[in-house]
């Protein structure tokens, strides 16, 4: 989408978890399109660092184009959360809703490739929380998803087709949450597209990137993701998500395609 004042309000609408379905002309009254900030990002670079008390933000961020944002826990350079287009960060650095009472050891938020994001204001933030019907209730699901999301990083386990697939799983529980996915093909059936390169993979799950990528040759042959995609290198396409629940589960019992057999 073009990155002008003249359809924010439209990507809010239409493209956003936060924001969707809710009338343009009623988010006028708060958000009118002058008071919404678009911001480059680039790669390696901070936007904050959360859950400094002595450091408060004083916007939302939107992904609006480009991703995605990672959130970076220290010393392990573990990476704790990603954050696509249409998704939304900085809540728990926000003095309203569950943020006052979510605690946690600072984090540093950073792109992962170039990033725009639509930088909405605390304040008309906070007065629609509190006037806007509906959308107080899913400002607070967030909260739940992030911990959603923390639970299933918390289950990562040493054994490497287990920790990918509980990487995998975390991320189509987010994006599913939030009704970006799955996508359907010309048969209907369900898929999901996630933009994660082994490097990114290996960084949340604490393996060396050479194992990720064997299992993730691993988990095409086995068909439950697709062949690589020539044009997007960094593209895994999830095709049967049912079946990644048995290899999430191998924790006590090996699976016989690993490891790989040359």
């Amino acid at each position: 989408m073009e990155a002008t004042t003249a359809n924010l309000l439209e990507y809010l609408t239409q493209k956003t978890f936060l924001f969707r379905n809710l009338p343009a002309k009623l988010l006028a009254e708060y958000f009118p399109p002058a008071s919404l900030t678009l911001q480059k990002l680039y790669p390696n670079r901070p936007i904050f660092m959360s859950h400094q008390p002595d450091d408060a933000i004083h916007h939302l961020y939107l992904v609006f184009a480009g991703g995605p944002v990672i959130a970076r826990s220290a010393p392990l350079d573990r990476v704790i959360s990603l954050i696509y287009e249409g998704g939304s960060f900085g809540e728990q650095d926000l003095p309203f809703s569950h943020a006052p009472a979510w605690t946690a050891f600072p984090t540093l938020f950073e792109p992962y490739k170039s990033t725009t994001v639509l930088k909405v204001p605390l304040d008309a933030l906070m007065t629609a929380y509190q006037e806007v019907p509906g959308f107080q209730e899913r400002y607070d699901e967030v909260f739940r998803l992030r911990a959603q999301f923390n639970y299933h990083l918390l289950n990562i386990g040493p054994y490497p087709p287990q920790a990918v697939a509980a990487l995998l799983r975390a991320v189509i529980y987010q994006e599913r949450f939030l009704g970006f996915q799955p996508l359907h093909n010309a048969t209907l059936r369900e898929y999901y597209d996630l933009d994660l390169p082994s490097d990114l993979i290996s960084r949340a799950c604490q393996l060396n990137q050479r194992t990720v990528e064997q299992v993730i040759e691993g988990m095409r042959s086995q068909k439950l993701l697709a062949p690589p995609s020539e044009d997007a290198n960094d593209l895994i396409r999830v095709i049967d998500s049912e079946a990644l629940k048995e290899v999430y589960g191998a924790t006590r019992h090996k699976l016989p395609w690993w490891p790989l057999r040359k």
